[in-house]
């Protein structure tokens, strides 16, 4: 060693390494690893490119699955950032044979970005069909169906979300009109759990009948949750439907109504 190199070496500390173990190197296809770390829901979600998955259960949806596409392609979310997903259940027309159709036709459209992905999911439950409207959304129904709709969201669910989704998006089949960039005015709000209020408007006989809707929405109160102590735990309070009065707060009375020019 010349006194060049002594003196570099002695300028320089050795590196120690005490109790060494290599990492443990697992092979085997049968053994995942995922990592929840990197997913986050922020109110930056664009710029962050956070996943969305948007869901929506059907059952004898196919009258409504035209415009529904239409409205979905106008998304100003980014699509190859969303993956939407469906659950067909207990259907009587056609509503299989329409939504593949219209999933295929909006995946290869060659003037819009396509989607992430689409899945197609089907599960018949035995629910009871009740056609008509009035009967459907009566107070007599809305035990057994409530608990229905309950059972088909969380099948679709648990069937659809993956690791790599920030947020979760419900939407209706039989929307006829939304803000394009709800997915952004949602999220820009930065909260957990976020409902949008739902308006009607429809003619009658020439007149323009318009108000708000969705009695689905409320926040429990303390009449409320006196009485369900007092009920079996499979027993649901139907709100807003004027024969049990437990005082809850509904988002149809608690919203200011802003009109503005068509």
């Amino acid at each position: 060693m010349t006194a060049n190199d002594a003196s570099d070496w002695h300028g320089f500390q050795t590196p120690v390494i005490f109790n060494h173990h290599d990492p443990l190197e697992i092979n085997s296809s049968t053994i995942r690893h995922v990592d929840l770390n990197p997913i986050v829901s922020t109110p930056k979600a664009m710029a962050n490119q956070e996943r969305v998955l948007i869901l929506t259960p059907l059952s004898d949806a196919s009258p409504y699955l035209n415009k529904y596409f239409e409205l979905l392609a106008q998304l100003t979310y980014p699509h190859d950032l969303i993956d939407i997903a469906f659950l067909v259940g207990d259907s009587s027309d056609d509503t299989m044979a329409v939504l593949a159709a219209e999933l295929d036709r909006l995946q290869k459209r060659t003037d819009a970005v396509q989607f992430h992905s689409a899945t197609v999911i089907q599960k018949d439950f035995g629910f009871p069909h009740v056609q008509d409207v009035e009967e459907r959304h009566s107070f007599a129904h809305q035990g057994t169906r409530r608990k229905n709709i309950a059972k088909a969201r969380n099948y679709l669910l648990y069937s659809a979300l993956r690791p790599e989704h920030a947020w979760v998006y419900w939407r209706d089949v039989d929307i006829f009109d939304s803000p394009r960039p709800i997915i952004q005015d949602m999220i820009a709000h930065d909260r957990d759990i976020i409902v949008p209020n739902i308006w009607f408007h429809r003619y009658e006989d020439g007149k323009d009948i318009e108000g708000r809707f969705d009695y689905n929405s409320w926040v429990e109160s303390p009449e409320g949750r006196q009485l369900a102590a007092t009920l079996h735990k499979d027993t649901v309070l139907a709100e807003g439907k004027g024969l049990v009065s437990v005082k809850r707060p509904r988002l149809i009375s608690t919203t200011r109504i802003q009109r503005v020019q068509d």
